[in-house]
């Protein structure tokens, strides 16, 4: 329990640290030093990913380029960091869609309400929009979301038996790109700037979220999923916008009001509520699959990582 909720705490407070790095940074340049920096050295020195190339390249793209493109561009436009980890938690809702959607699967009512209670959560920080909660800023992380949640059903089909190598290659695949849409887009005079005036704060920031963040946070959670199972495991990733909102109140003094406390308390406890429903029908399937005459879901070979509310791995948080 205490490796998990470090975990969460961790990814959580990494919220603060995006703030940090995009005050010195512009979003992409931010996120390609963040996955070169979890990329290498490690990269030299985990193997080869044991999972299908196609699936290391497309969770790469969609995961580390456009969803975290997105979350960093929606932060640098304005949105606070605290409620910035409260609305990621909305990729439930899109991994649900997609899984019904594209997977063909049927979620049970109790899920549904669960998702329909999240949802009103995010709608009450849609109502509280305004100057310092740019309308801009709300849809790129919520677009970040989306992005989350189509990659969530990519990680189910791929399947990695070992996430830390997993996302050390993910790290490697997002880089270049994200370097090339930086020069692009941010141009050379400011990458060049950027880079130039980086300070110790600016670096502390990477350093933690590519390190902290990605590699030990993903190691640790592996680590708990292949002890304890998805289902036990699973829940502690909810804490993440409650240490998320905690830390940038504090680090960052960002206000915390009744409002906001409301519409964290809908999104996490609806996410609660659908993956209860979820683990609950998990459970009936399991059961009715052993019984006799009928193939054991133990002789499965999909490895167990991690799962949202429609069953889906959960990649990152931040």
């Amino acid at each position: 329990m205490m490796l998990a909720v470090a975990v969460a705490a961790a990814w959580g407070c990494n919220f603060v640290a995006i703030e940090v790095g995009l005050d010195r940074m512009p979003p992409l340049l931010f996120g390609a030093l963040r996955f070169g920096l979890a990329a290498l050295p490690a990269v030299l020195f985990v193997g080869r990913p044991r999972t299908p190339w196609r699936w290391v390249l497309g969770i790469g793209l969609v995961l580390g380029v456009v969803k975290f493109s997105l979350l960093f561009g929606g932060m640098a436009a304005g949105l606070p960091a605290g409620l910035s980890s409260l609305l990621l938690q909305s990729q439930a809702v899109f991994t649900t869609v997609f899984a019904v959607g594209l997977l063909g699967e049927r979620p049970a009512a109790r899920q549904w309400a669960g998702l329909g209670v999240a949802v009103l959560g995010v709608l009450l920080v849609a109502s509280r929009l305004g100057a310092d909660r740019p309308v801009e800023g709300f849809l790129l992380v919520l677009a970040a979301a989306v992005a989350w949640g189509l990659s969530n059903i990519m990680m189910r089909r791929a399947a990695p038996p070992d996430m830390l190598r997993f996302m050390v290659w993910v790290s490697a695949v997002a880089t270049l790109p994200l370097l090339g849409l930086s020069l692009l887009v941010e141009g050379p005079a400011r990458v060049s700037e950027a880079v130039a005036a980086l300070d110790g704060a600016g670096l502390g920031a990477l350093a933690y979220i590519a390190w902290i963040s990605t590699l030990a946070g993903f190691a640790g959670w592996g680590l708990l999923i292949r002890r304890y199972g998805a289902a036990t495991v699973a829940p502690f990733s909810m804490l993440v916008p409650f240490f998320g909102m905690g830390s940038a109140a504090l680090v960052l003094h960002e206000p915390l009001g009744a409002t906001d406390l409301m519409a964290g308390a809908l999104v996490v406890g609806g996410v609660l509520l659908s993956a209860a429903g979820a683990r609950a029908g998990a459970a009936a399937a399991a059961e009715r699959e052993d019984t006799p005459g009928t193939p054991s879901r133990h002789m499965s070979q999909e490895p167990d990582q991690s799962v949202t509310p429609a069953g889906c791995r959960v990649v990152s948080t931040a």
